[in-house]
Protein backbone atom coordinates (compact mmCIF):
# COMPACT_ATOMS: atom_id res chain seq x y z
CA UNK A 1 0.00 0.00 0.00
CA UNK A 2 1.39 3.39 -1.07
CA UNK A 3 1.03 6.20 1.45
CA UNK A 4 0.95 9.72 0.01
CA UNK A 5 2.24 12.40 2.40
CA UNK A 6 -0.34 15.12 2.91
CA UNK A 7 2.09 17.86 3.89
CA UNK A 8 1.25 20.83 6.06
CA UNK A 9 -2.37 21.91 5.50
CA UNK A 10 -2.90 25.50 4.42
CA UNK A 11 -5.85 27.61 5.44
CA UNK A 12 -8.29 28.68 2.75
CA UNK A 13 -8.92 32.36 2.20
CA UNK A 14 -11.87 33.88 0.39
CA UNK A 15 -12.02 36.86 -1.94
CA UNK A 16 -14.12 38.08 -4.87
CA UNK A 17 -13.05 37.18 -8.39
CA UNK A 18 -15.10 38.73 -11.20
CA UNK A 19 -18.12 39.07 -8.93
CA UNK A 20 -18.00 35.51 -7.59
CA UNK A 21 -16.61 34.11 -4.36
CA UNK A 22 -13.25 32.37 -4.76
CA UNK A 23 -11.49 30.22 -2.18
CA UNK A 24 -7.80 29.39 -2.52
CA UNK A 25 -5.10 28.12 -0.15
CA UNK A 26 -3.16 30.76 1.73
CA UNK A 27 -0.16 31.82 -0.34
CA UNK A 28 -1.82 31.19 -3.70
CA UNK A 29 -1.55 33.89 -6.37
CA UNK A 30 -4.39 35.57 -8.22
CA UNK A 31 -3.32 33.60 -11.31
CA UNK A 32 -3.64 30.35 -9.34
CA UNK A 33 -7.18 31.36 -8.39
CA UNK A 34 -8.03 32.29 -11.99
CA UNK A 35 -6.88 28.92 -13.26
CA UNK A 36 -8.77 27.10 -10.52
CA UNK A 37 -11.90 28.99 -11.58
CA UNK A 38 -11.35 28.18 -15.26
CA UNK A 39 -10.53 31.77 -16.25
CA UNK A 40 -8.08 32.15 -19.10
CA UNK A 41 -5.68 34.94 -18.12
CA UNK A 42 -2.81 35.17 -20.66
CA UNK A 43 0.79 35.04 -19.47
CA UNK A 44 4.21 34.62 -21.06
CA UNK A 45 6.88 35.00 -18.38
CA UNK A 46 5.16 32.89 -15.71
CA UNK A 47 6.59 29.41 -15.23
CA UNK A 48 5.26 26.64 -13.02
CA UNK A 49 8.79 25.65 -11.95
CA UNK A 50 10.15 29.18 -11.37
CA UNK A 51 9.45 32.09 -9.06
CA UNK A 52 7.34 34.86 -10.67
CA UNK A 53 9.37 37.52 -12.50
CA UNK A 54 6.64 40.04 -13.46
CA UNK A 55 8.43 40.72 -16.74
CA UNK A 56 5.86 40.41 -19.54
CA UNK A 57 2.91 42.24 -17.88
CA UNK A 58 0.38 40.36 -20.03
CA UNK A 59 -1.42 38.88 -17.00
CA UNK A 60 -2.32 42.21 -15.33
CA UNK A 61 -5.68 42.42 -13.57
CA UNK A 62 -7.56 45.14 -11.70
CA UNK A 63 -7.68 45.01 -7.90
CA UNK A 64 -10.14 47.27 -6.13
CA UNK A 65 -8.28 49.97 -4.22
CA UNK A 66 -4.99 49.48 -6.08
CA UNK A 67 -3.59 52.48 -7.90
CA UNK A 68 -2.17 50.42 -10.76
CA UNK A 69 -2.94 47.15 -12.48
CA UNK A 70 -1.23 44.23 -10.75
CA UNK A 71 0.45 41.13 -12.25
CA UNK A 72 -1.72 38.13 -11.45
CA UNK A 73 1.27 35.78 -11.61
CA UNK A 74 2.96 37.25 -8.52
CA UNK A 75 0.31 39.07 -6.52
CA UNK A 76 -0.87 36.80 -3.74
CA UNK A 77 -4.56 36.56 -3.04
CA UNK A 78 -5.70 38.27 0.15
CA UNK A 79 -8.87 37.84 2.21
CA UNK A 80 -11.60 40.24 1.09
CA UNK A 81 -9.73 41.28 -2.06
CA UNK A 82 -11.93 42.25 -5.04
CA UNK A 83 -10.34 41.28 -8.38
CA UNK A 84 -11.59 41.92 -11.90
CA UNK A 85 -9.78 40.16 -14.73
CA UNK A 86 -11.65 41.35 -17.82
CA UNK A 87 -12.20 45.08 -17.37
CA UNK A 88 -11.60 47.48 -20.24
CA UNK A 89 -8.56 48.83 -18.40
CA UNK A 90 -6.98 45.36 -18.11
CA UNK A 91 -7.86 44.45 -21.70
CA UNK A 92 -6.40 47.73 -22.97
CA UNK A 93 -3.13 47.10 -21.14
CA UNK A 94 -2.86 43.55 -22.49
CA UNK A 95 -3.60 44.80 -25.99
CA UNK A 96 -0.81 47.41 -25.80
CA UNK A 97 1.71 44.88 -24.44
CA UNK A 98 0.86 42.37 -27.18
CA UNK A 99 1.18 45.08 -29.83
CA UNK A 100 4.56 46.22 -28.55
CA UNK A 101 5.90 42.67 -28.34
CA UNK A 102 4.55 41.50 -31.70
CA UNK A 103 5.81 44.64 -33.48
CA UNK A 104 9.37 44.20 -32.23
CA UNK A 105 9.85 40.44 -31.77
CA UNK A 106 9.15 37.35 -33.89
CA UNK A 107 6.36 35.57 -32.01
CA UNK A 108 5.65 33.00 -34.72
CA UNK A 109 6.60 30.06 -32.48
CA UNK A 110 5.05 31.41 -29.28
CA UNK A 111 2.10 29.23 -28.23
CA UNK A 112 -1.32 30.96 -28.21
CA UNK A 113 -0.06 34.46 -29.02
CA UNK A 114 -1.95 34.61 -32.34
CA UNK A 115 -5.10 33.64 -30.42
CA UNK A 116 -4.54 36.39 -27.84
CA UNK A 117 -3.81 39.02 -30.49
CA UNK A 118 -7.16 38.23 -32.06
CA UNK A 119 -9.00 38.09 -28.72
CA UNK A 120 -7.71 41.48 -27.58
CA UNK A 121 -7.91 43.03 -31.06
CA UNK A 122 -4.25 43.95 -30.97
CA UNK A 123 -2.85 45.63 -34.09
CA UNK A 124 0.95 45.34 -34.10
CA UNK A 125 1.09 46.76 -37.64
CA UNK A 126 -0.23 50.14 -36.48
CA UNK A 127 3.31 51.20 -35.56
CA UNK A 128 4.24 51.07 -39.24
CA UNK A 129 7.10 49.46 -41.17
CA UNK A 130 9.71 51.62 -39.42
CA UNK A 131 9.03 50.17 -35.97
CA UNK A 132 12.23 48.93 -34.34
CA UNK A 133 12.61 45.15 -34.48
CA UNK A 134 15.06 42.61 -33.12
CA UNK A 135 16.42 41.48 -36.48
CA UNK A 136 19.03 39.12 -35.09
CA UNK A 137 20.55 36.16 -36.87
CA UNK A 138 20.16 32.84 -35.02
CA UNK A 139 23.32 31.85 -33.13
CA UNK A 140 24.27 28.33 -34.25
CA UNK A 141 27.57 27.61 -32.53
CA UNK A 142 27.03 24.07 -31.24
CA UNK A 143 25.26 20.85 -32.19
CA UNK A 144 22.73 20.77 -29.35
CA UNK A 145 20.65 23.94 -29.35
CA UNK A 146 20.13 27.24 -31.13
CA UNK A 147 19.72 30.75 -29.71
CA UNK A 148 17.37 32.79 -31.90
CA UNK A 149 17.21 36.09 -30.04
CA UNK A 150 14.94 37.67 -32.67
CA UNK A 151 12.24 35.78 -30.73
CA UNK A 152 13.38 36.82 -27.23
CA UNK A 153 11.01 38.89 -25.07
CA UNK A 154 13.47 39.24 -22.17
CA UNK A 155 11.31 37.31 -19.73
CA UNK A 156 14.47 36.26 -17.79
CA UNK A 157 13.21 32.70 -17.33
CA UNK A 158 16.35 31.25 -18.91
CA UNK A 159 18.54 33.39 -16.65
CA UNK A 160 16.67 32.15 -13.57
CA UNK A 161 16.77 28.50 -14.67
CA UNK A 162 20.52 28.72 -15.33
CA UNK A 163 21.10 30.64 -12.10
CA UNK A 164 20.11 30.21 -8.49
CA UNK A 165 16.68 28.69 -9.07
CA UNK A 166 17.85 25.46 -10.71
CA UNK A 167 21.16 24.80 -12.43
CA UNK A 168 23.45 27.24 -10.57
CA UNK A 169 25.75 27.52 -13.59
CA UNK A 170 25.17 31.28 -14.01
CA UNK A 171 26.32 31.00 -17.62
CA UNK A 172 23.86 33.57 -19.00
CA UNK A 173 22.68 36.99 -17.97
CA UNK A 174 21.37 40.25 -19.44
CA UNK A 175 23.71 42.63 -21.24
CA UNK A 176 22.96 46.12 -22.52
CA UNK A 177 20.24 48.57 -21.60
CA UNK A 178 16.85 49.57 -22.98
CA UNK A 179 16.10 48.29 -26.48
CA UNK A 180 19.71 47.09 -26.72
CA UNK A 181 19.27 44.67 -23.80
CA UNK A 182 20.05 41.08 -24.75
CA UNK A 183 20.50 37.67 -23.15
CA UNK A 184 24.14 36.67 -23.48
CA UNK A 185 26.94 34.61 -21.98
CA UNK A 186 29.94 36.30 -20.40
CA UNK A 187 31.64 38.76 -22.79
CA UNK A 188 29.02 37.74 -25.41
CA UNK A 189 31.29 34.85 -26.36
CA UNK A 190 30.22 31.75 -28.29
CA UNK A 191 28.34 29.25 -26.16
CA UNK A 192 31.21 26.80 -26.49
CA UNK A 193 33.52 29.25 -24.68
CA UNK A 194 31.12 29.89 -21.81
CA UNK A 195 30.24 28.23 -18.51
CA UNK A 196 27.23 26.52 -20.13
CA UNK A 197 26.93 22.81 -19.24
CA UNK A 198 24.35 22.17 -21.99
CA UNK A 199 21.66 20.90 -19.64
CA UNK A 200 19.06 22.62 -21.82
CA UNK A 201 16.96 23.69 -18.85
CA UNK A 202 16.83 27.18 -20.35
CA UNK A 203 15.16 25.66 -23.42
CA UNK A 204 12.56 24.00 -21.20
CA UNK A 205 11.35 27.31 -19.75
CA UNK A 206 11.64 29.53 -22.85
CA UNK A 207 8.11 30.64 -23.78
CA UNK A 208 8.76 31.86 -27.32
CA UNK A 209 11.10 29.39 -29.02
CA UNK A 210 14.05 31.78 -28.81
CA UNK A 211 15.90 28.77 -27.41
CA UNK A 212 15.26 25.46 -29.13
CA UNK A 213 16.95 22.09 -29.65
CA UNK A 214 18.98 21.92 -32.83
CA UNK A 215 16.79 19.05 -34.03
CA UNK A 216 13.67 21.21 -33.74
CA UNK A 217 15.32 24.27 -35.30
CA UNK A 218 16.53 22.29 -38.33
CA UNK A 219 13.15 20.66 -38.87
CA UNK A 220 11.35 23.99 -38.61
CA UNK A 221 13.77 25.48 -41.14
CA UNK A 222 13.09 22.56 -43.49
CA UNK A 223 9.33 22.83 -42.93
CA UNK A 224 9.07 19.29 -41.54
CA UNK A 225 8.43 20.06 -37.85
CA UNK A 226 4.87 18.89 -37.08
CA UNK A 227 3.82 18.71 -33.43
CA UNK A 228 0.39 17.36 -34.39
CA UNK A 229 2.10 14.28 -35.86
CA UNK A 230 4.29 13.69 -32.80
CA UNK A 231 3.64 11.14 -30.08
CA UNK A 232 4.84 11.55 -26.50
CA UNK A 233 6.08 8.65 -24.43
CA UNK A 234 7.10 9.01 -20.78
CA UNK A 235 9.97 6.84 -19.62
CA UNK A 236 12.94 6.86 -17.24
CA UNK A 237 16.45 7.98 -18.16
CA UNK A 238 18.86 5.02 -18.17
CA UNK A 239 22.15 6.91 -17.86
CA UNK A 240 22.44 6.92 -14.06
CA UNK A 241 20.59 5.88 -10.93
CA UNK A 242 18.80 9.15 -10.22
CA UNK A 243 15.76 8.02 -12.18
CA UNK A 244 14.86 11.21 -14.04
CA UNK A 245 11.57 11.10 -15.90
CA UNK A 246 11.78 11.70 -19.66
CA UNK A 247 9.14 12.50 -22.26
CA UNK A 248 10.20 11.36 -25.73
CA UNK A 249 8.74 13.40 -28.60
CA UNK A 250 8.66 11.10 -31.63
CA UNK A 251 7.94 12.05 -35.25
CA UNK A 252 8.36 9.79 -38.27
CA UNK A 253 9.60 7.03 -35.95
CA UNK A 254 12.48 9.21 -34.72
CA UNK A 255 13.03 10.99 -31.41
CA UNK A 256 13.03 14.69 -32.27
CA UNK A 257 13.09 16.16 -28.76
CA UNK A 258 13.31 15.11 -25.11
CA UNK A 259 11.65 16.97 -22.24
CA UNK A 260 10.77 16.12 -18.66
CA UNK A 261 7.38 16.41 -16.90
CA UNK A 262 7.20 19.50 -14.71
CA UNK A 263 5.26 17.60 -12.06
CA UNK A 264 7.94 14.90 -11.80
CA UNK A 265 9.15 14.91 -8.16
CA UNK A 266 12.71 14.04 -9.24
CA UNK A 267 13.33 16.49 -12.08
CA UNK A 268 10.64 19.20 -11.91
CA UNK A 269 11.19 19.53 -15.66
CA UNK A 270 14.99 19.73 -15.43
CA UNK A 271 17.53 17.36 -16.99
CA UNK A 272 21.27 17.10 -17.61
CA UNK A 273 22.99 17.07 -20.99
CA UNK A 274 22.75 13.27 -21.25
CA UNK A 275 19.06 13.07 -20.40
CA UNK A 276 18.00 15.88 -22.74
CA UNK A 277 20.33 15.39 -25.70
CA UNK A 278 21.86 11.91 -25.41
CA UNK A 279 19.29 9.91 -27.35
CA UNK A 280 20.95 9.41 -30.73
CA UNK A 281 22.10 5.88 -29.89
CA UNK A 282 18.48 4.81 -29.60
CA UNK A 283 17.81 5.40 -33.27
CA UNK A 284 21.21 4.43 -34.65
CA UNK A 285 20.06 1.60 -36.90
CA UNK A 286 23.27 1.28 -38.88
Amino acid sequence: MTVTPLGIPRRLLEFTLDGEAARVPEGATILDACRAAGKDVPTLCEGDTLRPKNACRVCVVEVEGARTLVPACSRRAEPGMVVRTDTERARHSRRIVLELLASSVDLSTTPRVAEWIKEYEAKPDRFGPDAARLNETPKIDNDLYVRDYAKCILCYKCVDACGDQWQNSFAISVTGRGFDARIAVEHDAPLTDSACVYCGNCIEVCPTGALSPRSEFDRRAAGTWDESAQTRTTTVCAYCGVGCGLTLHVQDNEIVKVTSPHDNPVTHGNLCIKGRFGYQHVQNRG
